[in-house]
């Protein structure tokens, strides 16, 4: 297997735009099947930092990111991506955890128990609003939250584009990959996430067009080789099912 499926150097911060780092982790297996993953950390205007997508904990981890500031909020943007939550619950617990609606609930249901401070919706609370938008994409049992830091122009994203590389991937991931249209390095939505996502075509696509209109400079993810330029228009390329 390639030793770099998951991009090293992994669990730690790297900056990538003033008050934006990306952690990756993992790889977590899918299905037997290695997938990276990866956290992005924002620090906010009152110096506390904002965990995306948390990922694996570990101290080191956690001291490197306290030394940039202290963690004041976990974020599970959406319908997958709360695994790692309670790890970070429990080091930070006066940390304030959000999650969208029904999140806390189907990880109860799946053994881990979550202590949610509020509900992520299209609106952003006072805690981040003037300083991250904020936008809901949904499907049947899929939602995901998507967040835009306006002084880096930085859009963060979870599964709605992903774009894993084929040459870094075992031979079986990268068909995969590739058949599920979400390969980079052009990258796209999943298939699977496409279907789900159609029942709320028209939302869906208002809510992209909104995120467009804010002209991303680079767009982070969770999978895969993430945007670094040219955010908005190959965010466009990769949506463009979604726009039509």
């Amino acid at each position: 297997m390639p030793q770099d499926v998951a991009y090293p150097p992994l669990d730690r911060p790297k900056p990538v735009a003033d008050g934006v780092w990306v952690v990756d982790s993992g790889p977590l297996r899918v299905l037997g099947l290695p997938v990276p993953v990866r956290m992005v950390v924002l620090r906010l205007a009152d110096g506390g930092l904002w965990l995306h997508s948390p990922t694996r904990f570990s101290p080191a981890l956690a001291a490197a990111l306290t030394a940039l500031g202290p963690i004041r909020h976990l974020v599970s943007p959406g319908t997958a991506h709360w695994t790692q939550m309670q790890a970070w619950q429990a080091a930070f617990p006066e940390a304030r955890l959000w999650a969208p609606h029904g999140v806390v609930e189907r990880a109860r249901g799946q053994g881990t128990v979550l202590r949610a401070h509020g509900t992520l919706g299209p609106e952003p609370p006072a805690d981040w609003a003037g300083q991250v938008a904020q936008e809901t994409l949904a499907g049947a049992g899929f939602v995901e939250v998507a967040f835009h830091h306006a002084a880096s122009r930085t859009l963060v994203l979870c599964d709605t584009v992903q774009a894993m590389e084929p040459a870094r991937l075992p031979w079986a991931m990268g068909l995969l990959v590739r058949a599920l249209g979400a390969a980079g390095p052009a990258g796209g939505t999943p298939r699977h996430v496409r279907l789900v996502m159609r029942r709320h075509a028209e939302a869906n696509r208002a809510a992209a067009e909104r995120l467009l209109a804010l002209a991303p400079v680079r767009v982070v993810f969770a999978h895969g080789a993430w945007f670094a330029e040219d955010g908005a228009a190959r965010l466009r390329a990769a949506w463009r099912w979604m726009l039509k």
